[in-house]
């Protein structure tokens, strides 16, 4: 068994993963797609961050996205197992049509997270809670700690995302 440290820091990685490469498929750094989305996007680029990044980060802060579903489904795995997760997911979906949210960020980052942690938690590797920590900490370096710098890291991989799958503004 690994110490509770390392596997919290091993769990923020997984999450990270998991919620930008959802977003990223989900096209969240392309435009602002709910309201205020845009607004957020242009303040970030204003403060000497990156547009596309300022979108995404505009849509986390806007409506459900994969990181408030990664988070979710941590804490439901962590007080009722797989089935919690899944409740979480479906919260997470009440939330996307409460937000008018076009997309499905949010939702399929929850199912996926829902998996990921249950599966993790099987293998007696990890607790459900390494997993709740670790996504306050893959959130915080993409909401937290300094937008600018976040919002220029999305950038380069929403670049990279385009290049891999031709079809990006």
């Amino acid at each position: 068994m690994l110490d509770e440290p390392i596997r919290i820091l091993i769990a923020a990685l997984i999450c990270w993963f998991n919620f930008m490469t959802i977003d990223l498929i989900f096209r969240l750094p392309e435009r602002g797609g709910v309201s205020g989305a845009t607004a957020i996007a242009q303040e970030v680029e204003k403060g000497g961050g990156n547009l596309n990044g300022g979108y995404m980060m505009g849509n986390i802060v806007s409506s459900p996205d994969a990181s408030a579903g990664t988070l979710l489904a941590s804490c439901g795995v962590y007080c009722a197992g797989l089935p919690g997760g899944l409740f979480a997911a479906l919260l997470v979906y009440i939330g996307n049509r409460i937000c008018y949210d076009p997309g499905y960020a949010g939702t399929t980052g929850c199912i996926t997270a829902t998996f990921i942690v249950f599966g993790a938690v099987q293998s007696g590797w990890f607790s459900a809670s390494d997993f709740i920590a670790g996504m306050v900490i893959a959130i915080l370096t993409i909401q937290g700690i300094s937008s600018v710098y976040a919002s220029r890291l999305i950038s380069r991989l929403w670049k990279i995302r385009c290049r891999l799958l031709r079809g990006c503004a």
